[in-house]
């Protein structure tokens, strides 16, 4: 199985085992639908849920059915303006309701979405313009430190922006009635994601893969979970898929949060009988760690679920004997549920492993405890073809670049990366791009740059530097301010830094290699090795 969107310069070369085409179809968990039809039919069978935007900008309160028609209104526009299956519609927006009309517009199109995190900088959107081409871009003039960016668009047909007559000229008078046929096998949805690469990578996804990890993770959660506030940005795909696909199936109410800020989130709790069930460790702990806690907070986080970042077990331990259900669960942008703990899991295989695997997916371990998975939620492959035929084999296997052991009960931990990521708070950043920014410094001869371990968001970015000769090790604010200049978006700024002193050296491979095991492993121990001095200031 092969796709190609040559319109858009986006071709898949992974081809999928036709055994593994035929077992997924077998059994159900490939179907014969298109995101839109599944969405059609989820929407009318809740018409009445509420659909509400917690924002101090774009606040809204509705139903599904308000908002499907403002959907299916932006999905006439655009198709009266050209656009339709397979055509590329990309959304850079905050938590606000016009994110899932636009989402659902496109999906009703058959169109493939681009969802864009709404804090990416000028280099990162760049790029992703350049890779995806849309002919669609949906976004707003300025939320936080996102700006819009005329330039950067000038090649895309159609801009709406939302908060502007731009997007109202965008709706068409009438709904669209249809959902357009596409190949449910085919492209539904391209997440670009920072890993391995200098630029993010685009990580392509079809109607089918989509479709069943929105089914499997609704699956493995509790009944009767009431309403749950959603503020993982929607602009990462698996938020997506959290906040305007999952409650779409299970008829339950969509709450958006667009600003994280735990003392008010605490009150909107209290207001509206709202819980958190989960997400990276930093969305929980922070708000427990809020002197504005109380216990009547604590009794709403009854199950909780913790992934998309370091999970450290003090963390679960802790939740766990405040006496909430907690589990772990371990995925990727390109395989979003490899393992996870289900209900019935011992509590110490929920605490202190990654799961064991979802159902459907495989996993294997290399030599060197590398591991491989594969399952129907696992991605088409990616948007650059080289990327594609180095991280997926023959047989349908997807090399995580995670290092892992399996107990004798099947369950992961992983225990390491051979892959230079760091994931803060859920979002992945690249080490290799952060390096590449360090060294445009006149002062840095060198640079490696690795995770460190942190109490809030499991790991931060922390760069160990080699100066030059007759120059000063920089201040954190000096290389801030030059990451600020290059237009690198906040998160991936360097949040420690450590020197390299004169005569001594970066621990190497006998090929020269760095070692970047032993610094994270170091730095995790509070360790510098042979003297490495800590620069915070």
């Amino acid at each position: 199985m092969a796709f190609s969107l040559s319109e858009n310069n986006i071709t898949i070369v992974r081809v999928i085992p036709a055994e593994l085409t035929k077992r997924y179809v077998e059994q159900g968990w490939w179907r014969p639908e298109t995101l839109g039809q599944m969405l059609a039919e989820g929407l009318a069978a809740s018409p009445d849920a509420g659909f509400h935007a917690h924002s101090e900008i774009r606040p809204y309160a509705g139903t599904f059915a308000d908002v499907e028609r403002t959907a299916r209104r932006l999905a006439a526009g655009l198709a009266e303006r050209g656009v339709g299956p397979g055509d590329v519609v990309a959304l850079q927006l905050p938590n606000w309701m016009e994110a899932a009309a636009a989402f659902w517009a496109s999906a009703f199109l058959g169109a493939v979405t681009v969802p864009i995190v709404h804090f990416y900088g000028r280099k990162e959107l760049a790029h992703i313009m350049t890779t995806a081409k849309p002919k669609v871009f949906i976004t707003t003039e300025q939320f936080g430190r996102m700006t819009f960016v005329p330039d950067l668009c000038a090649d895309v047909p159609i801009v709406g922006l939302v908060g502007d007559q731009s997007f109202d000229d965008l709706l068409a008078d009438e709904p669209m009635a249809a959902t357009l046929p596409a190949d449910p096998s085919g492209p539904a949805l391209i997440a670009f994601t920072s890993g391995t690469t200098r630029a993010p990578k685009g990580v392509i996804h079809s109607h089918q893969t989509l479709a069943f990890e929105t089914r499997q993770l609704l699956a493995n959660y509790p009944p009767n979970r009431g309403r749950q506030l959603t503020a993982t940005p929607v602009g990462h795909f698996i938020g997506m898929v959290g906040a305007f696909l999952i409650p779409v199936l299970e008829g339950a109410p969509i709450d958006l949060c667009d600003v994280w800020d735990p003392g008010k989130v605490l009150k909107l709790l209290d207001a509206e009988g709202m819980s958190i069930g989960g997400g990276p460790p930093y969305f929980v702990t922070s708000l427990l760690d809020h002197p504005d806690c109380t216990e009547a907070h604590r009794s709403r986080f009854t199950t909780v679920g913790l992934g998309g970042s370091t999970v450290p077990a003090a963390v679960t331990r802790r939740l766990a004997d405040l006496g909430m259900f907690v589990f772990r669960a371990y995925g990727s942008t390109e395989h979003p549920s490899i393992t996870g703990s289900g209900p019935s899991a011992p509590e110490a295989k929920r605490l202190f492993t990654d799961g064991n695997p979802r159902p459907g997916v495989e996993i294997r371990l290399g030599p060197d405890g590398e591991i491989f998975s594969r399952g129907p939620d696992l991605c088409l492959g990616y948007t650059d073809d080289e990327l594609t035929a180095k991280c997926f084999d023959a047989d349908g296997w997807y090399r995580t670049g995670d290092i892992g052991v399996l107990d004798d009960d099947g369950y992961l931990t992983i225990t390491d990366r051979t892959a230079d990521l760091i994931i803060r708070g859920g979002e992945n950043i690249s080490a290799i791009e952060v390096e590449d920014v360090l060294l445009t410094m006149p002062e840095v001869v060198e640079a490696v740059v690795v995770a460190a371990p942190d109490a809030r968001l499991g790991e931060r970015v922390a760069a160990v530097l080699r100066i030059g000769a007759g120059h000063a090790m920089p201040s954190l604010d000096r290389v801030r301010t030059h990451f600020e200049r290059a237009g690198v978006a906040r998160q991936k700024w360097p949040e420690e830094l450590h020197e390299v002193p004169a005569g001594q050296d970066y621990p190497r491979t006998a090929s020269g290699k760095v070692q970047k095991f032993v610094i994270r492993r170091e730095l995790a121990c509070s360790a510098a090795r042979g003297g490495i001095a800590t620069s915070t200031k």
